[in-house]
């Protein structure tokens, strides 16, 4: 019954917050109707009703993207940005469309793309959709394009702010529609919430994060290139989290500067002495993870994440993790041992070959400690090797999970290409939707 109703309660909060988002992004189309000026032509109204919902949609994307806790505990991390980026590709497509629609119907519209002779408020509207379709371009691209991650950021930061800026000077500039109080209000009051986000992410929340600091205490080198840091609270007692949450860490770095990073905690959030991160070397910042030293100053943002432990009570669990996608598994486990928890936990981890297995040595005395059955799955096996080989099918999954599991709890972390394939395996073997959570390793 508990776990029902911790599942209702979630499912209510989660459709609340999609519905206050629909809200907000139709507002200004329904108040386009309801108190609007004289219509003109038909053509016309419905290409500056498509401009209004694409702004209307550009501007929310500064919500989810602004870590606020109410948003990144209600909705998986991964999943909001997905959202994020699908959405801010719709909301190009209707921005795109407003320009489309009116050269279609009057060409003459044309003269207003001109840079050195249309008025200041089209010249505004032309730079905001310039800036919006380098952004799209950027982000859609940016492994192609060779663009690390850091000025990425910076970038994306800075033609968001732009493209809202400019495409506020324009429809305040036209002012044919803003000139109705009503919809001038929503449109000053959107602009405020917009630029309040921007100002919570770039000056509070850094602010927060330099009043309580942390520092590295301890760097372990790991199996699969990966290091483990130990990193403590200074002058402050830390935080409280979730097994399976992650945080933002800026390292050695001011928390005002965009050079931070999520990482799934591995400690047990039974043990806030220290927070531990292990952190596979993929490139770009993680290659450097081993020259920091013990006395780096260390900045926390989080924890955050529905992908946890406690949120999801079952009778037992069902891990799946593909290579460093077990931090948060170790997590989880390393939670149950220190709180005694005895119920049944078959953890499935899938790796290359057995010298790249993380927590290795670990998960054998974990097994020991927990209710675990650990079924290790290698792609290339060494000579000898008993266990299972190849992928974690749903063959696999069948021959380890117990009847009772179909009722168990499944969470999935690891590389994009695993996700889809180990969902539909657990589907096939009777676990429902419901009861299955996963995290990738990655979101930008």
């Amino acid at each position: 019954m508990k776990r029902k109703d911790e599942r209702t309660r979630h499912q209510l909060l989660s459709a609340f917050w999609i519905s206050v988002l629909l809200i907000l992004i139709l507002a200004p189309l329904a108040l386009f109707f309801i108190d609007r000026p004289p219509a003109r032509e038909f053509w016309r109204e419905f290409s500056v009703a498509l401009g209004f919902v694409g702004l209307s949609l550009m501007g929310l994307q500064f919500i989810p993207t602004s870590r606020l806790p109410f948003m990144l505990n209600t909705f998986p991390v991964d999943t909001l940005y997905l959202i994020h980026h699908w959405s801010s590709i719709l909301s190009f497509g209707f921005i795109l469309a407003h320009p489309v629609v009116l050269v279609l119907n009057n060409p003459n519209v044309l003269r207003l793309f001109n840079l050195f002779t249309a008025p200041w408020r089209a010249r505004a509207a032309v730079v905001s959709l310039l800036a919006l379709i380098v952004l799209v371009v950027i982000s859609v691209w940016r492994k192609e394009l060779f663009i690390k991650y850091e000025p990425w950021h910076w970038f994306h930061i800075l033609l968001s702010v732009a493209a809202a800026g400019l495409a506020y000077w324009h429809i305040f500039g036209v002012g044919y529609h803003t000139g109705i109080l009503s919809q001038r209000v929503l449109w000053i009051s959107y602009g405020v919430v917009w630029g309040g986000m921007v100002i919570y992410v770039r000056l509070i929340h850094p602010l927060i994060q330099l009043a309580n600091p942390y520092e590295i205490v301890e760097v372990t080198e790991m199996l699969n290139d990966s290091w483990t840091l130990d990193i403590a609270p200074k002058g402050h007692e830390g935080f409280r989290f979730k097994p399976g949450q992650i945080a933002w860490l800026t390292i050695n770095r001011s928390p005002f500067l965009i050079r931070e990073h999520p990482f799934s905690l591995a400690s047990s959030a039974e043990r806030l002495d220290t927070y531990k991160f292990t952190i596979k070397n993929l490139g770009d910042f993680t290659s450097k993870i081993d020259e920091f030293k013990p006395g780096t100053k260390v900045y926390i943002d989080g924890p955050y994440g529905t992908f946890n432990l406690d949120r999801y009570p079952a009778p037992g669990y069902i891990f799946i993790a593909g290579g460093i996608g077990s931090v948060p598994m170790i997590s989880m486990l390393r939670t149950m041992a220190d709180r005694g928890d005895q119920r049944p936990v078959v953890f499935f981890y899938g790796n290359r070959n057995w010298d790249e297995v993380a927590f290795r040595d670990e998960l054998a005395k974990l097994k020991d400690q927990l209710n675990l059955t650990l079924v290790h799955v290698l792609e290339k096996a060494p000579e000898g090797w008993e266990g299972e080989v190849g992928l974690i099918t749903p063959e696999v999954l069948h021959r380890h999970l117990p009847e009772e599991s179909a009722e168990w709890i499944s969470f999935i972390c690891g590389p994009d290409p695993m996700i889809p394939f180990v969902k539909q395996g657990l589907e096939e073997i009777g676990v429902s939707q419901g009861q299955i959570h996963s995290e990738l390793y990655k979101m930008a």
